[in-house]
């Protein structure tokens, strides 16, 4: 057998003691503070309907079009798979616009509970853009189409049936085109767009090589396209790459002031400020670009 020591045990010391009670107590104070939150990441995806997979004539994005309720089904589709393409790329917020006709085509109901939906038409000049500001840091295009006038496009129009051509200082611009400017006032870039493939080339011609899926090419005003599985799937892995990289796309901004020229087929009552040019054609300048966006909407 051992002798016992005749020195005392370390651990036994009193300062020893007091310097392990201070540590456990910090530690427990560490612990009990809460969990630093993640920086936000908020994602903004405005979704129309002629360029989801399938659509092909007017009555299938027509609320009183027999087809209607089935394409009503994949917009929602289509919408929640860019919801969790978001989601996995890094959100932890996502606004979606409803951005056709109405804007009372999505269901609360059938979207991912994740995200919160804006739908209802509003009166600000914002519209399908409603809801975005600058705490956003990503905007992504859904079921987007082509301006009014483009070749080898299903569907293609600039807003209503009545707009010939709409442009801001020089830049024939659709309805993505004048929301990205809408975007890039906010200094938020676009991202992604999916639609027909000439509406995902016009978008690129403008804001840049920014990601995209075309769910469909138009042949004699037919539309070959993928089936709603596929541009599912496919929109979910690119919205998610879209958002992940989005640091390589830049908000995307023409100079002011701004000039718009606005060309349509019949006439509509004369905003204040703008100018008859000649038959269906105006102008209107203004150094606010949401102004114009009002001018426009007004008389389109």
């Amino acid at each position: 057998m051992f002798a016992p020591s005749h020195h005392r045990s370390t651990l036994m010391t009193p300062r020893f003691g007091l310097l392990l009670a201070l540590c456990t107590a910090s530690t427990s104070l560490v612990a009990q503070q809460p969990a630093r939150q993640a920086a936000r990441l908020k994602v903004f995806i405005s979704v129309d309907m002629e360029g989801l997979a399938g659509v092909v004539t007017g009555p299938n994005v027509s609320s009183n079009g027999p087809d209607y309720p089935h394409f009503r089904a994949i917009m929602a589709a289509e919408t929640n798979a860019a919801i969790d393409g978001a989601f996995r790329g890094g959100a932890t917020e996502v606004l979606v616009r409803d951005s056709h006709g109405s804007k009372e085509n999505l269901l609360p109901g059938d979207l991912d509970p994740r995200a919160r939906l804006l739908r209802g038409v509003s009166s600000g000049p914002k519209n399908m853009m409603e809801g975005l500001d600058s705490t956003f840091s990503a905007v992504a295009f859904v079921g987007y189409h082509a301006k009014a006038g483009t070749p080898n496009a299903i569907l293609e129009h600039t807003s209503t049936g009545n707009v010939v051509d709409f442009s801001i200082n020089g830049v024939s611009l659709p309805e993505g085109g004048y929301n990205a400017l809408v975007a890039g006032l906010y200094g938020v870039p676009v991202v992604f767009i999916a639609g027909d493939r000439a509406v995902v080339d016009q978008i690129r011609g403008l804001v840049g090589p920014i990601d995209g899926v075309a769910v469909k090419d138009e042949i004699g005003d037919a539309s070959n396209g993928m089936s709603p599985k596929a541009a599912q799937d496919e929109i979910r892995r690119t919205v998610q790459r879209a958002v992940t990289n989005r640091a390589t796309a830049k908000p995307w901004k023409l100079t002011g002031p701004y000039t718009m020229v606005l060309k349509v087929k019949q006439e509509r009552p004369l905003y204040a400020g703008a100018q008859r040019t000649s038959a269906g054609e105006f102008t209107f300048s203004s150094p606010d670009l949401l102004a114009i966006l009002s001018a426009f909407n007004a008389m389109k």
